[in-house]
């Protein structure tokens, strides 16, 4: 396999979205290939951009079960988006090594009191898992970071690198067009951390 033919996905989740950043080089000299967003939403399902939203007036056990309808919208629109985006590298001659993945971590959702709070914490953590499927359905090796604690996995995981790798990646932002906020640094740090691993 060719080495220069290597190229990693990070994905950063949002709300009914995907920050996606396609990495290539070395994990030396990383090179922005591509920095996109992913719709994760159905639009023939309305629901599926906010569907906690859509049920948070029904108890929590209810909600769980009528969501599911949107989830499984979400899942399919995730599962296409990740697809085309695979399909797009490797008609370039691109061989991916795999995803990183920065979203909500799992956390006791039910112990959240307030509907619209638990609401918005419910659909980060759903649309981090939908990434997790639809890379799973693609045949994609993954990795899974927090957003709460992504810098900690960072330095946990690079240790004395990790400042400049930061740096490295922060003036990435510079040879493409804005923006590069913290949520493209986040996709493009796990999607490096990918392709150092390969």
């Amino acid at each position: 396999m060719n080495r220069s033919n290597l190229v990693s996905i990070g994905l950063r989740a949002k709300t009914g979205r995907a920050i996606a950043v396609v990495l290539g080089g070395s994990s030396e000299m990383p090179v922005v290939l591509l920095k996109t967003e992913i719709k994760l939403v159905d639009p023939k399902v309305p629901g599926t951009a906010q569907p906690y939203h859509e049920v948070m007036d029904l108890p929590w056990e209810q909600s769980q079960r009528a969501v599911r309808k949107y989830a499984a919208a979400i899942e399919r629109a995730a599962q296409k988006a990740l697809a085309k985006l695979i399909e797009e590298q490797r008609s370039n001659g691109r061989q991916i090594t795999g995803v990183g993945i920065v979203g909500a971590p799992d956390r006791d959702l039910a112990r959240i009191g307030n509907p619209h709070i638990r609401a918005h914490a419910a659909e980060g953590v759903l649309f981090r898992r939908v990434l997790e499927l639809a890379a799973q359905s693609n045949g994609l090796k993954r990795q899974v970071f927090s957003d709460r604690k992504s810098d900690q996995a960072m330095t946990d995981k690079l240790g004395a690198k990790h400042a400049r790798v930061r740096r490295m990646l922060s003036k990435l932002g510079r040879s493409i067009p804005p923006p590069w906020r913290s949520d493209e640094k986040q996709a493009a740090m796990a999607a490096w951390l990918v392709l150092q691993g390969s």
